[in-house]
């Protein structure tokens, strides 16, 4: 990316990484990383997407970022499917606090999940950020939580194996 663009995206997120609620993402754990690191990784593919493709990149790259905005306090140890489906809501409700949140933003952070929560994307920008979102998630399941798992089950093994001896 280059430095305007680097400058630019920057700019068109700094409110809402320097929200304190925002920061503490990053103690969140999802996908391996925090979800502050997710939303960030997110927001910035959806920035070079939608500004390549000539779509509204300023919402799209906001709404991105909040796509996630959600503690996992706030569901009280639900299951994860009931999560899966429901964070978008949480998500909205908690970017409204903070922020003006435009249909277009709102239906972004709501729509993320298609098809499991059900609510459709109704805008190109929408269609970005849920693709990119999984993107991202498969890879960073892959990149960081795979292979702590792997490890973890690796680690276990090798004391089964040595401890029976």
């Amino acid at each position: 990316m280059s430095k305007k663009n680097k400058d630019e995206f920057q700019n068109l997120i700094k409110d809402i990484i320097n929200n304190n609620e925002f920061k503490d993402l990053d103690k969140q754990l999802h996908h391996g990383i925090t979800r502050f690191g997710h939303s960030y990784r997110v927001s910035k593919v959806t920035f070079k997407l939608c500004k390549a493709l000539k779509l509204d990149y300023q919402k799209a790259t906001r709404a991105a970022l909040l796509h996630d905005f959600y503690l996992d306090e706030e569901f009280n140890l639900e299951t994860s499917r009931k999560i899966l489906s429901a964070h978008p809501n949480v998500a909205l409700i908690n970017a409204k606090k903070h922020f003006d949140i435009s249909p277009l933003e709102a239906n972004i952070i709501k729509s993320h999940m298609f098809p499991l929560n059900g609510v459709l994307p109704k805008y190109k920008e929408s269609w970005v950020v849920t693709c990119v979102d999984k993107g991202v998630a498969i890879y960073e399941m892959y990149r960081f939580k795979f292979k702590l798992v792997a490890n973890v089950w690796a680690i276990f093994l090798f004391n089964l194996i040595t401890l029976n001896k």
